[in-house]
């Protein structure tokens, strides 16, 4: 079975309060004839961030109509679709009230949360409760690049350089600030990163060298392990990608059991490949289908 955990949609009234997004990111019935065609069977629904708070006055705002639009899709089509909900993040009293109203009351079985807010990231304060409470309900958080004001570009901000470069390191800043928290060592959530974890794969050596390094010194907190093992806690997704040395450097980090196949729908909207990708890799064939959708349904206890 084919699960997609690494796709998007957004109402109307989002797509015609942010900039980037066109119509496209709302035909859910266009996604479902490419999931027919390529074979998936479930689709997780995650948000893509987006500036659309900026100009509805709130990100609550913007959390009470995607959630709202969400839950309408996977009662519809509850085969077929996943619902990851956003959070009031600018209200931090709602936040859990918000992720017991989605999971208890609307079917939605996971967050979705951004890299950063404003220079936040996800280690801060406000989100350990979260933690809490979504390790005691079995929700995996997915993890999705901040695009509003990434890492990088309060010095350049371009059109290219920042989505290809700035939102990676934004993934990667965030996961390294988990990981010098202790939060991936200390809770049990699951955490799911798009995008390899940004440049995260090809930074294990040196992560766990300069580590060494400083701790003789030190210069560095005692991590308890090396940071290579506590990455390794960590669960990223291709998003559509076919390269196979990103596939390689992800392998001999993570392994195939913390690796989810994602097409990045409607990003990009030429599936086959990504799938094909996977099953071109040198490994088994029973790791080939724990990535292409094992591995999901066994967090998700489907």
């Amino acid at each position: 079975m084919i699960i997609d955990s690494h796709s998007h949609w957004l109402p109307e009234g989002i797509i015609n309060s942010a900039h980037f997004y066109h119509k496209g990111w709302g035909d859910i019935e266009a996604q479902l004839k490419m999931m027919d065609a390529a074979g998936i069977a479930k689709a997780v629904l995650t948000y893509p961030t987006s500036d659309a708070h900026l100009k509805m006055g709130s990100i609550s705002e913007v959390v009470r109509i995607f959630n709202d639009h969400v839950a309408k899709i996977i009662k519809k089509y509850p085969d077929r679709f996943i619902g990851a909900a956003i959070l009031p993040i600018d209200h931090q009293p709602d936040m859990l009230k918000e992720i017991k109203r989605t999971t208890e009351e609307l079917g939605f079985k996971a967050i979705s949360l951004a890299t950063s807010y404003g220079g936040v990231y996800l280690d801060d304060a406000r989100f350990m409760d979260v933690y809490k409470l979504a390790q005691s309900k079995n929700l995996p958080i997915f993890v999705h690049s901040q695009i509003v004001k990434p890492i990088g570009t309060e010095r350049v901000e371009d059109p290219l350089l920042t989505p290809v470069i700035e939102y990676v390191f934004d993934t990667t800043m965030c996961i390294g600030k988990l990981l010098m928290s202790d939060i991936l060592r200390d809770y049990q959530t699951k955490f799911i990163f798009g995008y390899f974890g940004g440049v995260t794969p090809f930074l294990a050596n040196r992560f766990d060298a300069t580590y060494q390094m400083l701790r003789g010194m030190n210069f560095v907190k005692d991590l308890q392990a090396k940071p290579t093992e506590l990455l390794k806690n960590i669960y990223v997704d291709t998003s559509g990608d076919t390269t196979k040395a990103n596939f390689q450097a992800a392998l001999e980090l993570f392994g195939p059991q913390h690796i989810l196949w994602g097409s990045d729908w409607p990003a990009k909207r030429d599936i086959a490949p990504g799938i094909n990708a996977i099953k071109e890799l040198n490994i088994s064939d029973a790791d080939k289908n724990s990535i292409l959708g094992g591995n999901l349904a066994q967090l998700f206890a489907l």
